[in-house]
């Protein structure tokens, strides 16, 4: 298997002043090269690994939320707690009575993709609402949302949709350390029920809690072997502390990283899709929780690792096509052994 592609954007140094710099230190490079370096650009990515592998039939298991949390529930997995579901814009009148006294929680399209139109709320003071970020919620602001949220303008090809209210994770606090006032949330590609790449995704103030990286959130890469951060990117260059909180990036161990694994392969058991991308949050008091899976997961993760996709995928094709039916923990310890990175020092 031929060596791992590191991928570095590029930094303020020109590319001419320092003969050891490679590519990255120019903004364009040709297909070859990025073949080469293993990249995934989208048209391969859906030509070579989500169409072949990802039967549209099978989409609505991971696109309809309600869904996913079902099968999830079923496979043994703890999900967040549903605290109502809003069908009609009559329903959107009676949100604070389908909370049932919590005043934390989360308000998200059923069918929405890339963090659109969720709205996380910390608390309740007087009669509004408190997002993390300290802005204050009205009444009639979190009814005009899930009215939005009704008419489809976060989902998926903007189709009518139902607005799904949940338990606010509190995330551990190690986590929340990382990152600014949003929680942070664990993204794990998978190839075939195969780990191939994970990242921790970290607010920032100029995300606005989001952990979306297009608006200004971190990747921050993880060893797939141990789950410790390894490398952190913003708007694509290169970081190693936080640029609002000043905290260390890498190093840091992420917990119950086994059990993350396990979730994510079982995620692609469930679904059946081959190619996806499995979301997990950490809980201070209830662990590792599913919240979504992805059937078109997005390709900025090569980046926060600082490897192409390719070097990843193109083992566990091979290993796939040697091994149809290898059982989960045979699948783990593969990508365990083949897919270690080197280890920074330990910093908490």
């Amino acid at each position: 298997m031929s060596g791992p592609a590191v991928i570095e954007p590029e930094g303020n140094t020109s590319a001419g002043s320092n003969p050891g710099h490679k590519w990255w230190h120019k903004w364009f490079r040709t297909p070859g090269e990025l073949r080469e370096l293993g990249v995934v650009g989208i048209n391969m990515r859906n030509a070579r690994f989500l169409l072949p592998n990802n039967p549209r039939s099978l989409y609505d298991l991971v696109d309809n939320k309600l869904r996913t949390k079902a099968l999830a529930v079923e496979h043994g997995m703890t999900v967040a707690e549903t605290y109502g579901v809003i069908l009609t814009p009559h329903d959107a009148n009676i949100v604070e009575k389908m909370l049932g006294g919590n005043e934390a929680f989360v308000i998200k399209p059923t069918r929405g993709s890339g963090g659109k139109g969720i709205m996380v709320i910390d608390k309740k003071v007087g009669k509004n609402f408190i997002k993390p970020s300290g802005a204050e919620v009205t009444p009639g602001d979190l009814k005009n949302h899930v009215s939005n949220i009704l008419a489809g303008l976060f989902s998926l090809g903007g189709k009518r949709d139902y607005a799904l209210i949940e338990y606010r994770v509190q995330p551990l606090e190690l986590l929340t350390a990382l990152s600014f006032q949003g929680a942070p949330d664990i993204r794990v590609v998978m190839l075939h029920g195969y780990p191939v790449m994970a990242m921790l995704r970290a607010s920032t103030k100029e995300s606005d809690g989001r952990s979306n990286l297009h608006q200004g959130a971190l990747g921050i890469g993880i060893d797939i072997a141990t789950g410790m951060s390894v490398r952190a990117i913003h708007h694509g260059r290169v970081l190693h502390k936080h640029p609002d909180l000043g905290v260390e990036l890498v190093g840091v161990q992420i917990p119950d990283w086994d059990t993350i694994l396990r979730m994510s392969v079982t995620c692609q058991e469930m679904t059946g899709l081959g190619y996806l991308g499995v979301d997990i949050m950490i809980d201070k008091d209830m662990g590792p929780l599913m919240i979504e899976v992805n059937a078109r997961p997005g390709l900025a993760i090569q980046m926060a690792n600082g490897i192409g996709l390719m070097k990843r995928l193109e083992p566990v094709v091979a290993q796939h096509r040697k091994n149809p039916t290898a059982d989960l923990e045979t699948k783990i310890a593969f990508s365990k052994k083949h897919f270690r990175a080197k280890l920074p020092g330990k910093v908490c």
